[in-house]
C-alpha cells in the first residue's frame, strides 16, 4: 500500500533516527557565554592554540596526584608556556590528562609536571582510563602527628616542660602531618598560585615565626585529616561512575572453531563472535540473540526496574543479568566500545564540561583569594603601623584570617555536587552530557515533543475490526491477512500480524497488483478481493453514507482505515494506529504536577496529532508540520519567554533539538547517535525519565544553591569573629574544613537511592 493509505510517520523517524549525526552537529545557540554553547564532548577542554599545528598528536597521561581543581590550575599554568602544547585535556574522575602537542616526545611535559611535584605516567594509546584503586597510605604519620599536637597543648597548658620542648614536639607533629602540604605550598607559591595548600603553609609557618607552636601543629593536623577525610568524599563521588565499568564480567563463554566452549578474556573477543550466557550470569559484551529465550535485568542500561524479555533478534548490552534461560548472541561491539563503555565514557566528558555555578565560582576565586591574602597583609600591617596596636595580635588575626578566608569549600562544593547528580542519572538510565544540561533543567517551563517513537510505539497495530457483510463475516479476516501479507506496507503488515495468532489456513492470492495510493487488489479462489483505502472505495463506487459516517469516526480518532471490498461491495473495515505507549501518559501527568506545559509536534495530520494528545493529556498538539515548522514553534516559545525543552528521535525533529534549551534523544540504548549527539539521552523509550531529570536537576541546583550559601555564610561570621580578636587558628580550621566537608556531604546525597 501507498503512504496516502495511513495518516501516520509509521515510524519514519525513528528510521532516521541514525542520520541524526550528521545533522546534530550544531551550537546551542543563544543559550550563554561560549563554554556553553556547544555540545560538550571533551572534558575540561583547554585550548592554548586556536590554530593545531599540522602532525598535532593526542598524548595521555596518568597523574595520581591530579584529582581536584587544585592540580588542574597548577598543571594548566605551567604547561601553558610551554611552546608546542595546544590543547589540554582534563579529566580529574580518572586523574587522566590529555595533552595535543607537536612536540618530538613527551619527556619535556613529563619533566614539567614532575617539576610541580606530581608524576606523570604516559598512557598507550587503547589503554583504559579508568583510574585503578589507589594503594592505601600508611596510618602512623598521621597519628604520630595528632598525639604531636595534643602532647604540646597539654604540655604548653600546664607548663609541664620549658618551651622548647612544647617546640620539639609540635615540630614533630607538623612534620609528620603536614610535610605533603608543605611541599604543595611551597610549588602552589614558586608557580604564584594561591591554593589551599600555600595558604595553610603560611598561616602555619606564621604561627610558628610568633611562638605558636601548639596551635601550628593542632591547625596542620586538623587540616590533614579534614583533606583525608574530603579525598574519601570524593572517592565516593568517583567511584559512583567508574564503578559502572566493574559490572562487566572479565571473561565470557566463546563458541571455538572445533564446536568447543571457552571462557575467553571479554576484552580478546572479536566481533561476530558467538557466546553463551547461562542463567544468574553478567552479559560480558553487547551483542544480538541468535539462541534462546530469557529475561534479562537491564536496571544498569536502561534504569528499568523490571526484567526484560529478550529472544531470537533481540539486542543484549554488557553489563546486564541474565536471569531465567540460557542465551547465546552474536557479539557486536567490541568490550571498549560497548554501551556501558560509551555511557562511561560520555559521563567522564559530561564532568569536565563545567556547569554555569561552577564556572561562576571558579571565576570568583580567581579574585577572592588574592583580594583575602592582600586583606591579610592589611590586617598583619596596618594597625600595628598606623594605630599602635600590639604586632602579635594582628598578625595572628592575620593568620586566622588567612585559614578562614579560604575558598575551598566554594571551589570543591560544585564538582562533587555536578558529578554526583550524573552518577545518579546515570544509574537511573538518563544520560546527561554536561553539568550545563544537569543543572540547566529545572529552568524548563515547556516541554515539546515529537509523536512517533515518543509518545507512541512508532509501530502501527491493527486497532478495529468490524464486519460490514454477515454472510463473509468468518472468511474476511483471512482473505484480508492473505492480500496484507503480499505487501510490505506498515499498514498491510499491521494487518497480516494480527491474523497471525489466529491461524487461518493460508490462502493463495493470484493476480495480485498494488495499486499507487489507493491499495491493492488479488484473485482468491477465481473471486476478485480490494484491500484498501477511502479513495479505493470510492473510486470503485461502493460508497455510502452509513460507510461515510463509520469511515469520519475512526479517521477523527487518528486512526488509518483500510476496507476489504468483493465485486459486490464493502465486506469488512480494519483500523490500524500507532499505539501510545502507557509510561507516556504517566509521564505527562508528571510534568504537570511539576508545573511544565506540554506540546506536541509531528508531521501526522490534524486529526491524529489532536486523538493522540487526547488520549496522554497534552496541553496542545500541532499537526501536518515540517522540521522548519516544528522549529518555528520552539522559537515562537522563546519569543514568548518560555524555556524550551524537545524530546524527539529522527531527523526532522533535529532543528527543533538544536535550538531547545536541551534536547532529549529517545530510544538511546545500543545507538551512537543519541548517546554521542543529544543533550540528555533516555536509555529506553520511557518518558517518566524526563520528570525524573527534572526532578534531579531541581535538586541539583538546590543543593549548589545551599552549598555556597552555606560556605559565603559562615565563612562571614567567622570573619567577624576573626576581626573581633575571638577566634583561634584551630577554629578556624574548624570553619574552613568543617564548611568543605558540609558541602561535599550535602553535595554526595544526590547519590542516595
Amino acid at each position: 500500500m501507498s503512504d496516502s493509505l495511513h495518516s501516520h510517520k509509521s515510524g519514519a523517524d525513528h528510521d532516521n533516527s541514525h542520520k541524526l549525526q550528521a545533522v546534530q552537529t550544531h551550537d546551542h545557540g543563544g543559550h550563554g557565554d561560549s563554554c556553553c554553547s556547544s555540545k560538550m564532548t571533551a572534558p575540561a577542554l583547554v585550548k592554548l592554540s586556536e590554530t593545531p599545528t599540522v602532525g598535532a598528536r593526542l598524548s595521555s597521561f596518568r597523574i595520581e596526584a591530579m584529582d581536584c581543581p587544585t592540580e588542574q590550575t597548577l598543571i594548566q599554568a605551567k604547561l601553558s608556556k610551554l611552546t608546542g602544547v595546544q590543547q589540554l585535556e582534563f579529566n580529574l574522575i580518572n586523574r587522566v590528562l590529555g595533552v595535543t602537542h607537536d612536540l618530538p616526545g613527551t619527556e619535556p611535559i613529563v619533566e614539567a609536571i614532575k617539576s610541580l611535584g606530581m608524576h606523570a605516567e604516559p598512557l598507550e594509546e587503547g589503554v583504559e582510563t579508568l583510574a585503578p584503586t589507589p594503594g592505601k597510605k600508611p596510618w602512623w604519620p598521621l597519628a604520630v602527628s595528632g598525639v604531636g599536637a595534643l602532647l604540646a597543648e597539654v604540655i604548653h597548658f600546664t607548663s609541664a616542660a620549658p618551651d622548647w620542648v612544647v617546640a620539639i614536639v609540635a615540630l614533630v607533629s607538623i612534620l609528620s602531618g603536614g610535610l605533603g602540604t608543605y611541599k604543595k605550598g611551597w610549588i602552589a607559591l614558586k608557580n604564584l598560585n594561591l591554593n589551599i595548600n600555600a595558604l595553610m603553609s603560611i598561616a602555619v609557618t606564621g604561627a610558628i615565626l610568633i611562638g605558636q607552636w601548639p596551635e601550628a601543629a593542632m591547625v596542620m593536623f586538623l587540616f590533614t585529616v579534614a583533606e583525608l577525610i574530603e579525598a574519601k568524599s570524593l572517592d565516593r563521588a568517583r567511584n559512583a561512575i567508574s564503578g559502572l565499568m566493574q559490572m562487566t564480567p572479565e571473561q565470557a563463554t566463546v563458541l571455538q572453531a572445533d564446536g568447543s566452549w571457552v571462557a575467553r578474556d571479554v576484552k580478546t573477543i572479536e566481533l561476530g563472535a558467538r557466546v553463551r550466557v547461562r542463567p544468574g550470569e553478567r552479559i560480558g559484551l553487547d551483542g544480538e540473540v541468535i539462541a534462546g529465550n530469557s529475561t534479562i535485568d537491564q536496571a544498569p542500561i536502561t534504569g528499568e526496574s523490571l526484567p526484560v524479555e529478550k529472544t531470537i533478534g533481540d539486542k543484549v548490552f554488557a553489563g546486564t543479568i541474565n536471569q531465567a534461560g540460557s542465551l547465546e548472541y552474536t557479539v557486536t561491539a567490541a568490550a571498549n566500545n560497548s554501551t556501558l563503555a560509551r555511557i562511561i565514557h560520555a559521563v567522564e566528558q559530561a564532568q569536565g564540561a563545567r556547569a554555569p555555578t561552577q564556572r561562576f565560582v571558579d571565576s570568583f576565586s580567581k579574585i577572592y583569594t588574592p583580594a583575602v591574602f592582600i586583606l591579610a597583609l592589611a590586617v598583619a600591617v596596618i594597625p600595628p603601623l598606623f594605630m599602635g596596636a600590639l604586632w602579635f595580635d594582628w598578625i595572628y588575626r592575620a593568620l586566622v584570617l588567612l585559614v578562614v578566608a579560604c575558598p575551598c569549600a566554594l571551589v570543591i562544593s560544585t564538582p562533587v555536587t555536578i558529578v554526583s547528580g550524573l552518577a545518579a542519572a546515570a544509574r537511573k538510565g538518563i544520560l546527561v552530557k554536561g553539568g550545563v544540561y544537569l543543572e540547566g533543567g529545572y529552568k524548563l517551563d515547556y516541554l515539546a515533543l515529537d509523536k512517533t517513537g515518543t509518545i507512541t510505539h512508532g509501530k502501527p497495530v491493527q486497532t478495529d475490526y468490524l464486519s460490514l457483510d454477515p454472510t463473509a463475516d468468518e472468511l474476511a479476516p483471512a482473505i484480508a491477512a492473505a492480500l496484507a501479507g503480499r505487501s510490505d506496507h506498515p499498514v498491510s503488515l499491521a494487518i497480516a500480524n494480527a491474523a497471525v495468532d489466529k491461524q487461518f489456513t493460508p490462502l493463495i492470492v493470484d493476480n495480485f497488483a498494488a495499486l499507487g495510493g489507493r491499495g491493492v487488489r488479488g484473485e482468491i479462489d477465481g473471486q476478485l478481493y480490494h484491500l484498501g483505502n477511502h479513495r479505493l472505495v470510492e473510486e470503485l463506487g461502493l460508497c455510502s453514507p452509513v460507510l461515510e459516517e463509520k469511515l469520519f469516526a475512526l479517521e477523527k480518532q487518528g486512526k488509518s482505515v483500510v476496507l476489504l471490498l468483493d465485486q459486490s461491495g464493502p465486506l469488512a473495515l480494519f483500523a490500524v494506529a500507532d499505539t501510545v505507549k502507557e509510561s507516556s501518559r504517566e509521564a505527562i501527568r508528571q510534568l504537570h504536577e511539576l508545573g511544565i506545559k506540554t506540546l506536541m509536534l509531528t508531521g501526522d495530520n490534524v486529526h491524529t496529532a489532536q486523538a493522540i494528545a487526547a488520549q496522554v493529556g497534552i496541553d496542545e498538539a500541532r499537526g501536518d508540520l515540517l522540521p522548519g515548522d516544528k522549529l518555528q514553534a520552539i522559537e515562537a516559545l522563546y519569543a514568548k519567554g518560555h524555556r524550551v525543552g524537545m524530546v524527539g528521535d529522527g531527523i526532522n525533529d533535529a532543528p527543533a533539538l538544536a535550538r531547545s534549551e536541551i534536547g532529549f534523544a529517545m530510544a538511546a540504548a545500543g545507538t551512537d547517535t543519541a548517546i554521542e549527539t543529544a543533550d540528555v539521552a533516555l536509555m529506553d523509550d520511557d518518558l517518566r525519565k524526563i520528570p525524573g531529570f527534572i526532578r534531579l536537576s531541581r535538586q541539583t541546583s538546590s543543593i549548589l544553591k545551599q552549598n555556597i550559601a552555606l560556605a559565603l555564610i559562615i565563612k562571614a561570621i567567622f570573619l567577624g569573629v576573626t576581626f573581633a580578636g575571638v577566634a583561634t587558628m584551630w577554629m578556624a580550621v574548624f570553619a574552613d574544613m568543617g564548611v568543605s566537608l558540609l558541602v561535599v556531604f550535602n553535595g554526595l546525597r544526590l547519590l542516595r537511592k
